[in-house]
């Protein structure tokens, strides 16, 4: 009704409730995993591995043949940003890699504590 509510008003209500239900709900954040294959000369599984290793992958299977290595792995969506430049520059261009999304999975809490603090502070500013 025009006459007992306003706009302002359901906008203030719908936010309160929506922060009341959100505190209670024991929420977590969940990050897009990717299934991530490498292929590439065994010379570089090392450098490959450890590439992996420093983007938070978990290591699913290594396989050799013929002097090349296959490697697949798990990796947040997120650590994978630039991964191709990398990984060119630590295997001289003779690496290649393919990825497709697996699941959702929570992030860690370090990574969950960084994400809450840059939405606090970028909400403090709007409003």
């Amino acid at each position: 009704h025009d006459v007992d509510s306003s706009d302002m008003a359901f906008q203030i209500g719908a936010r309160y409730g929506f922060r009341q239900g959100f505190s209670k709900a024991a929420p977590i954040i969940l990050e897009p995993i990717m299934k991530v294959e490498v292929d590439g000369p065994t010379e570089f599984q090392g450098a490959i591995l450890g590439s992996l290793n420093q983007r938070r992958g978990m290591i699913l299977s290594t396989s050799e043949m013929d002097n090349y290595c296959k490697i697949e792995a798990e990796v947040p969506l997120g650590d994978m940003f630039g991964y191709s430049t990398v990984l060119r520059s630590s295997t001289q261009g003779k690496a290649e890699f393919s990825m497709e999304f697996a699941k959702y999975a929570p992030v860690p809490r370090n990574v969950a504590e960084e994400l809450m603090k840059k939405y606090k502070v970028g909400n403090l500013s709007e409003e």
